[in-house]
């Protein structure tokens, strides 16, 4: 076995044979190196999240979610683990448990005030509509009759993320995520296998104990955090070196066609959803072992169909994808990096064309329109922020932790 004077020349200080015997478990991408991929697959998220927030938005059928057992929360809370590693793993590494616990307590409470904000001017925007239009059906529809009937107690619960309005449930899911995240580190900074396995058993005993947290009036969260995290943790742990080492597996062949192979058996089964008369094609068996596929626990054949489409993804499209610099991809890649302030925006803005399709036309023109108005809108307001951060920071020297975004920071 390797010791701590194997890997550390003679005259060397301790804390510099405490950073290489931490090496051995966590190895972090070179300081300042950008991973693209990520932004522009956060956004990707992003807009597709916005489009399914759409009430039967005729362009929610080009989102994953009709051709797989996966969505886009799947690619955007990966993601969040991967990115949120790889800035506080960083913080752990240099500066100790506690300095980078700080830091992340501090950006789970930028999160937990933005959801506030959040709450409030939804709940007045939901509130505005129902009254100006005379329509009750505003506030049923998007989860808020008990907030009306009892204000001073549902203010309580929001509070402590129990009651959440429809659309307003991922934020709550990420502030308890990036809670564990220094317990994560820390087990990582020992062993990155291992915390990914105790993650995988906290995974098998939320579903064989059913798990959960209570939400208000009634009911569990829609996301469940106990489930949820394995997909946090295994973005944590790919950052952290798993990707690295998984890279012989991915490059390969047998691979691929498992990947493809799984893909076409989902995409063949959520078939089957939208043309009831195939439904014979599926075996009954086959049927009763599968159904219900659980999102609010992360059924885990949505966790691998996430798996197969991330694979696939790393192999076809490489880390130096000559497009990533393009300016045609250049809006997703702005709102993946400001996914904070734009999923925010796209919650605000799904209402509104909620009311749009209501009020004024739901026709099948008025989908585009409204779709492509707010993608539009989602693209301009993460140029406006990147142009203001640019110019507010021209000249001083930017730190990792200072950019940090909604999923960990900037890579």
């Amino acid at each position: 076995m390797t010791s701590i004077a194997d890997t550390v020349a003679p005259g060397q200080p301790a804390d510099a044979a405490r950073k290489a015997l931490a090496a051995h478990a966590i190895i972090l991408p070179a300081v300042g190196e950008r991973e693209l991929r990520l932004d522009l697959f956060r956004g990707l998220a992003l807009w597709l999240i916005f489009l399914d927030h759409l009430p039967n938005n005729i362009l929610a059928w080009l989102t994953i979610r009709n051709y797989g057992f996966s969505d886009a929360t799947e690619i955007f809370i990966f993601i969040s683990g991967y990115t949120a590693a790889f800035v506080y793993g960083r913080a752990m590494l240099e500066s100790g448990f506690v300095v980078a616990t700080a830091r992340i307590m501090r950006r789970v409470w930028q999160i937990y005030v933005a959801h506030v904000f959040l709450f409030t001017i939804f709940l007045a925007e939901i509130s505005y509509v129902a009254t100006h239009f005379q329509n009750p059906l505003y506030t049923e529809e998007m989860g808020i009759m008990d907030f009306l009937k009892q204000p001073d107690v549902t203010i309580i619960q929001a509070l402590i993320l129990r009651f959440r309005p429809v659309n307003m449930d991922v934020l709550p899911l990420y502030i308890v995520l990036m809670l564990l995240l220094p317990l994560i580190l820390w087990l990582m900074k020992w062993r990155t296998d291992v915390t990914l396995a105790l993650s995988a058993l906290l995974y098998a005993v939320t579903w064989h104990f059913e798990l959960y947290l209570s939400a208000y009036p009634n009911g569990v969260w829609f996301f469940n955090p106990f489930a949820w995290q394995l997909l946090f943790v295994f973005g944590a742990w790919c950052a952290l070196g798993g990707a690295t080492r998984m890279s012989r597996i991915l490059s390969s062949n047998v691979t691929l066609w498992i990947c493809i192979a799984y893909l076409a058996f989902a995409f063949f089964v959520t078939l089957t959803w939208h043309l009831p008369q195939l439904g014979f094609l599926m075996p009954k068996r086959l049927e009763k072992w599968m159904y219900p596929i659980n999102k609010t626990d992360l059924d885990v054949l949505r966790f691998a169909h996430f798996l197969a489409l991330a694979a696939i993804t790393v192999r076809v499209l490489p880390k130096d994808w000559p497009p990533l610099k393009s300016v045609w991809l250049r809006p997703l890649i702005l709102c993946g990096q400001h996914s904070l302030e734009i999923f925010c925006l796209g919650v605000f803005l799904a209402f509104a064309g909620h009311f749009v399709f209501l009020e004024v036309s739901s026709g099948i023109a008025m989908h585009f329109v409204v779709s492509l108005a707010g993608i539009v809108i989602m693209s301009g307001v993460a140029w406006v922020i990147s142009w203001y951060k640019r110019t507010a920071d021209k000249g001083a020297k930017k730190s990792a932790i200072g950019n940090a975004d909604m999923a960990g920071g900037s890579l």
